[in-house]
């Protein structure tokens, strides 16, 4: 026995020595970051710009109850259940591919109970017994060498993709967070113009009734009340229609809470929410914060790993093995000495001769994803850089269409009261009153629209520039 072990190692501890020179190589290409083409700056530079894309933003707009939903949205969303089961399920892989690369040993058992033909099978002994039971117990060892790194670089590119799926359920946590606020400011804009079409149909109603008694008076024409009928019943026919709106945003707002459709709590209103500022990133530093540029990347790394799992293919696969247990026919004696058995350390070659051009089928496919995973990581980048200058140009542009807008709301409001007024004094016709009154109802609602997309391009600017704000909402995504 002890000669058998010492043979065994005189051949299986060289083996090893070899096989630990080889080990430090991989075929396939290391993986190297590609060079990106940045812009030097964006195209609006904001001078009030802050350095806040580390902090929960949301916080700024000072309304508590956006602050409850969001934390509730991150708690409850099924999209990010969905993306937090999803990591789950690539670690599993991930320590599936990496246990490849260690030895493997596996447990046999059985009992048989066994009849021997005497004429196409004789007994080799006349004192076994026919039929007869065999016991049998056996540990199975396997290890396959990894002397090409095929294994390795699968574990690489398993490793990336897990990578890139926790990558992936940050992005559902920004999406979610940015959905949130983005639903519940536009909620908060159609509530405001709820009540401008509210207030409007109001006063035209009550013009409508002031006229209809003129008319019954003899004081002013049928024309003239059909045209205060027909403004009035106009922005009568606005409120549904805002109202329809209102409640499909309420809905779409209980789903990213993980809800079923509902109404939705209101806190302050939306000319008394904070304007978020206006946060500060640099072209280059928006590689390093969003979370789809960086599930890219790992996307990319995956796939430059796997062109090294193919290579590997036209390479000898080394497998050794070997087993040790006991046998015995009877069961008392089965842990016994004499009924040890074994084989020694046996190497396992496999080696690729003919494949009719297989392998250099697979080597050219995953060349060709790695290639394609290389576009899309670059196109990734450059639409980065485009929604992060929409955001800039939006919000600087639509500041500058709310104040304009402003001004404009006050100047309708005083040329509906002039009209008015010229038309009550018999300057004019009730033509330029309805005119004016037109205008205004228009521009006001012009306005809250206005209002609420500055607050959908500021939140667009936190989305579109990731950083560490994502890594808070992390945080009550776990809590």
């Amino acid at each position: 026995m002890r000669r058998s072990i010492a043979y065994s190692l005189s051949i299986f501890l060289p083996l090893l020595f070899l096989i630990s020179l080889l080990l430090g190589c991989a075929i396939g290409p290391d993986y190297r970051r590609p060079q990106v083409n940045s812009p030097a700056s964006w195209r609006i530079e904001e001078r009030e710009a802050k350095d806040l894309v580390n902090t929960a933003w949301w916080d700024q707009f000072n309304d508590p109850v956006l602050t409850d939903l969001i934390q509730t949205a991150l708690r409850e969303n099924k999209d990010v259940k969905v993306a937090a089961a999803r990591v789950e399920e690539f670690m599993g892989r991930y320590g599936f591919t990496r246990a490849a690369q260690f030895p493997q040993m596996t447990g046999t058992g059985s009992a048989q109970r066994q009849q021997f033909s005497n004429l196409t099978n004789p007994l080799p002994s006349a004192t076994l017994e026919n039929p007869g039971d065999l016991y049998q117990a056996f540990l199975n060892a396997s290890w396959q060498i990894d002397l090409w790194g095929q294994l390795r670089r699968a574990t690489e590119a398993a490793r990336a993709d897990l990578l890139s799926t926790e990558e992936a359920r940050r992005g559902v946590i920004l999406t979610v967070v940015t959905s949130v606020a983005i639903a519940y400011t536009d909620l908060l804009d159609l509530d405001k113009q709820l009540e401008i079409a509210q207030r409007t149909a109001k006063s035209r109603e009550n013009s409508f009734n002031l006229f209809t008694l003129r008319f019954g008076r003899g004081l002013i024409s049928e024309l003239e009340l059909r045209q205060a009928e027909s403004e009035y019943l106009s922005a009568l026919a606005t409120i549904p229609f805002i109202q329809k709106l209102i409640a499909q945003q309420e809905n779409a707002l209980s789903v990213l809470l993980g809800r079923n459709p509902g109404p939705i709590p209101r806190g302050r209103q939306i000319d008394d929410l904070v304007l978020p500022t206006v946060p500060s990133g640099l072209p280059s530093s928006l590689l390093e914060k969003r979370p789809d540029i960086r599930q890219a990347e790992q996307d990319l790394i995956a796939a430059n790993a796997r062109i090294g799992v193919a290579r590997a293919l036209y390479f000898p696969t080394i497998f050794l093995t070997g087993t040790y247990g006991v046998a015995s026919r009877e069961l008392s004696y089965l842990f016994a000495g004499a009924t040890s058995a074994w084989t020694y350390v046996t190497p396992a070659v496999t080696m690729p001769i003919f494949t009719a051009g297989a392998i250099a089928g697979q080597v050219k496919a995953a060349e060709s994803v790695q290639q394609e995973t290389l576009f899309r990581y670059q196109r990734v980048i450059q639409q980065a850089f485009r929604e992060v200058d929409d955001a800039l140009i939006d919000q600087n542009r639509s500041r500058e269409m709310l104040g304009i807008q402003k001004e404009q709301v006050e100047a309708l409001r005083s040329y509906a009261r002039l009209a008015e007024l010229r038309y009550d004094n018999g300057y004019t016709s009730y033509i330029e009153v309805l005119d004016a009154q037109r205008s205004l109802f228009q521009g006001e609602l012009l306005y809250a629209q206005t209002q609420g997309a500055l607050f959908r391009a500021l939140v667009n600017m936190y989305k579109s520039m990731g950083g560490g704000w994502v890594a808070e909402a992390d945080k009550l995504a776990r809590d």
